[in-house]
Formats: C-alpha cells, structure tokens, sequence
C-alpha cells in the first residue's frame, strides 16, 4: 500500500517559504520492524521525503545513522503557527529551545539531520502526514512511538493519527514519562 502526501505543509508551500515536503511511502503486508515484540500485519518498508525548498530527498536505503548530538541546549522542533499544548511541559522538563517551523515532514527531517533533537506532536495527523517520515527516521535509528509510547501502526482502516514523538533514543524516556505526567495531571 501507498502512502502518499504530495503538499506536506499546504500553507508553508502557500506562502512562498521551504519548509513543505512531499512524502512517499510503501507499506508491506507481513513486513516487521525490528524493534516489534509481537506479529504485526505490516509495516512500513520504504520511503522518500523531498524537501525542494532545499533541494533534499531524504530516502531509507541512503539516510544512514545519527551523529553524535551537539552540545547545548536540546532543540525541539515546534509548529510555527499552532504548537500543540503538551509542547510547554516538554520544553520546560528538557530545558530546550523551540524552534518552530512548517510541515511535520521538515520538523521530522529536521530531527533526522540532527538539526533539532525532537519532536512532539499531539494536535491531530494523519497517516500520510507522517508515514514517510517515520520510516526515514526508523531507518537512521530514531526512537518513534505515539506520545503514550504505543508503536506508530499505519494502513488502518480509520486513517486519524493524532500524535507521535521522533527523538534521539537518549531522549526517549524523559519526553515520554513528561507527556505522561502532563496528561495525567502529575509532576514528572
């Protein structure tokens, strides 16, 4: 199965800016992913994002691993017009800097690029909104879930996939336990 956005960012694209993206993504019966400890019916198996604002396709058989994280403070890409409520208690228990920008293709690139540290969306998405995406920062060895830790699981029959975290893996448990006491009203 396809998974397909061709305008990833209608506004930013709208408005004269590069940071949009077309995303293409192939989703295989049967294929698992080799963090998966169950049986899955499918995976993601293969998937470009272009960036022709820059210039950049980004691809899982070439993406190849994340560098070493820079030092200062952690970057969290944000959207630029709507940053989603959980983004605050994230910034504040990571001590990072926001940086916004357009599409969640760009935002999720960016973390792949090792441009910013992570990003956290809980706003309402879509498969095509992050399924290219996902599979490329997989492929270079990012941590990937919803934000209450579930897998991501896409060829749904309902196509709603409101939220996910794409992090460096040494982030994954602080944003993860902070979103969880967020939403539960807790101190993390």
């Amino acid at each position: 199965m396809w998974i397909i956005d061709p305008l990833d960012g209608t506004r930013e694209y709208s408005e004269g800016r590069a940071d949009w993206a077309v995303h293409v993504a192939l989703w295989t019966r049967g294929a698992k992913p080799a963090d998966a400890s169950a049986d899955v019916p499918g995976e993601l198996t293969a998937a470009a994002v272009a960036i022709p604002g820059e210039d950049l396709v980004l691809d899982t058989d070439t993406v190849g691993g994340i560098g070493p994280r820079e030092d200062g403070p952690v970057r969290l890409a944000v959207s630029r017009s709507r940053p989603p409520a959980i983004t605050e208690p994230v910034r504040e228990a990571l001590d990072a800097e926001l940086v916004p920008m357009g599409s969640a293709g760009v935002k999720i690139a960016a973390v792949v690029r090792g441009q910013v540290d992570a990003y956290v969306h809980a706003g309402g998405q879509y498969q095509w909104d992050s399924a290219a995406p996902i599979a490329i920062a997989r492929a270079a060895g990012l941590f990937c879930s919803r934000i209450d830790g579930s897998p991501l699981v896409y060829n749904e029959a309902d196509p709603y996939l409101p939220d996910l975290v794409v992090c460096r893996p040494e982030l994954a448990e602080r944003i993860l336990a902070t979103i969880a006491a967020a939403t539960s009203g807790e101190e993390a």
